[in-house]
């Protein structure tokens, strides 16, 4: 019954009190309010016109109408009752203070609006997995994870950062508990560090809006990185066979393991370490030299070039070329060298520069343009390399084909005519005709023809044929006649006219004869010089004072003229008559010498007187003493030795004044004139020296043998 008279008695003190002035109001009303966790929360009330009793419900439940709300240790009523303040205040605030509370004013039946208190919890510091230091692999994708723990008020945002800046790419994550409030917020950020990520410092930022400021947790990488690798050459540019040396120098973490050096991608045998020595080539400018180096998380290669400088070397030869004439020849040499090397073209045996780099062209070629092409390139800088590179350029034309000297022939005797044929292409045939017929090969009747390459060929003018036409027995009409040799190919034909020359049988013969009478006239030289000098080494005695006149035919004066019947050669001769008692002058019938011809008149013979000299005149001639009066007019004259017999003459030859030899002692030789020498074939240029080639004809001087 109690409580149904308190409601109705202050609504009849509402109605009593509006009708005697102003009714009780709010002059202010709590707010909804947001304070953190441990701070104090002041929720504010004002009435008006109201002096009565003042309380606060939290949640609809009344807290009391005493200031100091007893039971609630935490909470309090402040301000002035009589103006109409009843703040509430709440210290600090714990998590059970989050509701909604009333400002009621009870005996005016007055109630405020609700408030909702929101007690907000900061995050706490989040938690890294793995930190503080983390430890990645360099190139390898990594995801590092934070975590907030705790009934953090509202759910805290994840935020990463480095330098502070804040970095993309996570993922945000969070578990529910049961009871539906937070349990477990985590943040993923996805990363590929890099080598210059090892030793950086990330954070991870737990913030809120009941911590906007946030709270971090710091991490540092520690990062794994194969290694890193710098290759340097000392010197760079270098001279072709100068040493070289490499350095190989790397970062890496964990620390190294292991060295391997290659060349041009082929390991390098015997190398180890972080340095390498070599003598450098021309190889090294396109095989480039690596390092490789290795230590537990993996490898890393770097290579370099040496800028090598040599001379040039011969990389595509030219080669020979062969084309019609009229056409266009190309050759094509190419060098390899550091600098590039100059190419110049030139034909052999000429100086005159015909173009340059790796190609020659020739235009509209002629037979004039065969021949052998220079490709040429000159030393480097160091004086190493260059050199020359030959080519032939055959111009194809028709044959041409040129006589060569044939040996003339005896007359039904053997005979050889030949040709030389120039031709490319390789003629079809080489044909010899004549006024009876012609023939290619083979044989027929007298003739007979071969062909056969002929070694050296002019250069440029294609392969070289020799044809041979034998004539087994030479006729009249052979040496009247011509021959003609001629050649075809695809190009045309060529040919020219060969003559047979004719050669006499009569001087062979006399050539015979006259190196038999040579080598008989000086073995009797030979024999009658031994025995002059025999003779007179035996003489002792003087000579007789009688009858010492001796004879000399043919003469009258005592000059050394031949008579008649000398250049006649009749062999009519009357002998020499000696007069003389000495034996060694004494000759018998046997002993005469006679001026017989012993190559029966075919050869002219004159006779030699023999006298007994004592000396020669001055000047060289023959000495006679004066001539003797005995003997009637028209005989021979005699010639007085009487006032020399007591002289021993020396055993000489002395050399008369007309050409006649006069010996002291009667013995016969003979001397003939020596014909001209034989010369060499005479041959065509270029001729081949067969071993039937034919000899000139000498000529012979009249062979005279003196007895």
């Amino acid at each position: 019954i109690l409580r149904m008279l308190v409601p109705a008695l202050l609504i009849l003190l509402f109605c009593f009190r509006g009708c005697a002035g102003t009714s009780p109001h709010f002059l202010q009303q709590p707010e909804d309010l947001v304070v953190l966790l441990g701070e104090e929360a002041r929720l504010p009330c004002a009435l008006g016109a109201y002096w009565g009793l003042v309380q606060w419900t939290k949640d609809g439940l009344a807290l009391g109408g005493e200031r100091d709300l007893p039971g609630w240790s935490r909470y309090w009523i402040s301000g002035n009752a009589v103006s109409g303040h009843h703040d509430l205040h709440i210290k600090p605030v714990e998590l059970e203070d989050e509701a909604l509370y009333e400002c009621q004013a009870t005996q005016a039946g007055l109630r405020s609006r609700p408030a909702q208190l929101h007690v907000l919890v900061p995050p706490e510091a989040p938690q890294v997995l793995g930190g503080p230091s983390v430890s990645l692999v360099a190139g390898v994708p990594a995801n590092l994870t934070c975590r907030s723990h705790g009934d953090a008020r509202p759910v805290p945002e994840l935020l990463w950062f480095r330098d502070g800046v804040q970095l993309d790419g996570t993922t945000f994550h969070q578990t529910l508990l049961k009871e539906g409030t937070t349990g477990l917020v985590e943040s993923t950020l996805s990363l590929t560090p890099s080598r210059h990520d090892d030793g950086a410092t990330l954070v991870c930022r737990a913030q809120s809006q009941a911590l906007p400021v946030g709270t971090d947790t710091a991490i540092t990488l520690s990062l794994q990185y194969p290694p890193e690798v710098t290759l340097s050459a000392e010197p760079q540019t270098v001279q072709e066979g100068e040493k070289v040396t490499f350095l190989c120098q790397a970062t890496a973490q964990p620390p190294v393991t292991g060295y391997r050096w290659a060349k041009g991608g082929s390991p390098v045998l015997g190398a180890r370490g972080p340095m390498l020595e070599v003598m450098a080539d021309a190889s090294f400018l396109t095989e480039p030299v690596s390092c490789e180096v290795s230590n537990a998380v993996g490898s890393a290669n770097r290579s370099t070039a040496l800028d090598v400088l040599f001379g040039p070397i011969l990389q595509v030869k030219p080669e020979p070329v062969s084309v019609d004439v009229g056409g266009d020849a190309s050759f094509s040499c190419s060098w390899r060298g550091n600098p590039p090397p100059r190419v110049t073209w030139t034909r052999r045996g000429g100086s005159q520069v015909l173009g340059s780099g790796p190609m020659l062209r020739l235009l509209s070629v002629g037979p004039e343009d065969a021949g052998d092409y220079v490709c040429r390139s000159e030393p480097g800088l160091s004086g190493l390399g260059g050199g020359t590179a030959e080519a032939s350029l055959t111009v194809n034309a028709p044959p041409v084909v040129t006589a060569l000297h044939s040996a003339p022939a005896f007359l039904s005797g053997p005979a050889r005519l030949q040709c030389l044929v120039f031709a490319s292409p390789v003629p079809e045939a080489v044909v010899w005709s004549w006024d009876e017929g012609f023939l290619a090969s083979g044989s027929q009747g007298r003739f007979l023809v071969e062909t056969f390459p002929y070694p050296e060929g002019h250069r440029g003018q294609g392969p070289s044929l020799i044809s041979v036409l034998h004539i087994s027995a030479t006729q009249e009409s052979d040496f009247s006649g011509s021959f003609n040799c001629s050649a075809r190919n695809r190009l045309g034909e060529g040919g020219t006219r060969v003559s047979l020359g004719r050669r006499d049988l009569l001087p062979t013969v006399r050539i015979a004869a006259g190196v038999a009478a040579a080598a008989t006239t000086l073995l009797m030289v030979i024999t009658g010089v031994v025995l002059c000098c025999w003779r007179y080494s035996k003489t002792s005695g003087s000579f007789s004072e009688q009858k010492n006149l001796v004879r000399i035919p043919g003469s009258s004066d005592g000059s050394s003229s031949r008579g008649p019947e000398e250049e006649t050669g009749s062999g009519e001769d009357q002998g020499p008559i000696v007069h003389t008692n000495h034996s060694d002058l004494a000759l018998d019938e046997e002993g005469v010498l006679e001026t017989k011809d012993p190559t029966n008149g075919y050869y002219k013979v004159r006779g030699v007187s023999v006298s007994l000299s004592l000396g020669e005149a001055p000047g060289g001639g023959l000495f006679l003493p004066p001539p003797s009066p005995h003997g009637p007019a028209e005989t021979p004259i005699y010639y007085d030795f009487n006032p020399h017999l007591g002289m021993v003459p020396p055993c000489r030859l002395y050399r008369a004044r007309a050409g006649y030899l006069t010996t002291p002692h009667p013995r016969v030789f003979t001397s003939y004139i020596k014909p001209t020498s034989f010369g060499p074939p005479d041959l065509a240029p270029g001729t081949p020296p067969f071993p039937y080639a034919g000899f000139s004809t000498p000529s012979h001087q009249r062979l005279q043998t003196h007895v």
